[in-house]
């Protein structure tokens, strides 16, 4: 095994919800939370939140999905497969279904008080890390503050996510730490919501209505 993870109309109310403005779609959204309308009712992404790890015009785009739990395995099981010692762990990080790539890949999306070989800064307080010098550090009970293992990732080609954005089948918004690396994953899509003031029920009534 490699030394990496594998495994505006009239009449329409003020408060109205509007897809974002064109600008907006085509801006650098690395770092930012991507999270689903709710017309996205496709499975792996219906009600996801994904975390934007690199968005260029030329590239694309690749993120990981943050509010899908991992149930098997589980953190201890996962280092035993991938020898990672000691075992059990003297400290365990959430687990999450990263996105339909790739799905035998493991990234670690961590603070950025603590960085390794292969690490990729996506900004000031968050970096991603794929080689198991991080999980070596975490279950030693070091490594970064803050944690989570995705297996899998999400990516658009080049212009993908800017013509998804322009149709209103994302909202970006800005990062939050507890969002983005607590384990409480099933209220992640209404929180992250929540940032942008929006009530999710509203949203979900709020649809197909001029």
């Amino acid at each position: 095994m490699m030394d990496r993870i594998d495994s505006s109309e009239a009449g329409e109310p003020d408060d109205a919800i509007r897809p974002p403005e064109p600008d907006a779609a085509m801006a650098d959204l690395s770092g930012r939370l991507l999270i689903a309308m709710p017309a996205l009712t496709a499975p792996p992404f219906a009600h996801s939140v994904v975390y934007l790890c690199a968005h260029s015009p030329q590239d694309g785009a690749m993120g990981l999905v943050i509010n899908r739990r991992l149930s098997q395995p589980n953190f201890g099981a996962l280092m035993e497969q991938l020898g990672v010692e000691p075992n059990p762990p003297a400290r365990r990080i959430g687990l999450c279904t990263g996105g339909p790539v790739a799905s035998e890949r493991g990234f670690v999306l961590h603070s950025s008080d603590w960085s390794g070989d292969g690490s990729l800064p996506v900004d000031d307080a968050t970096t991603l890390t794929a080689s198991l010098d991080v999980l070596r550090a975490i279950a030693s009970g070091d490594g970064p503050r803050r944690a989570v293992l995705a297996l899998g990732h999400a990516s658009w080609s080049p212009g993908q996510l800017e013509d998804e954005i322009a149709a209103n089948v994302w909202l970006a918004a800005p990062p939050c730490d507890d969002i983005i690396f607590d384990r409480d994953f099933d209220t992640k899509w209404r929180r992250a919501l929540n940032t942008l003031g929006i009530d999710p029920m509203r949203l979900v009534s709020g649809i197909g209505h001029a």
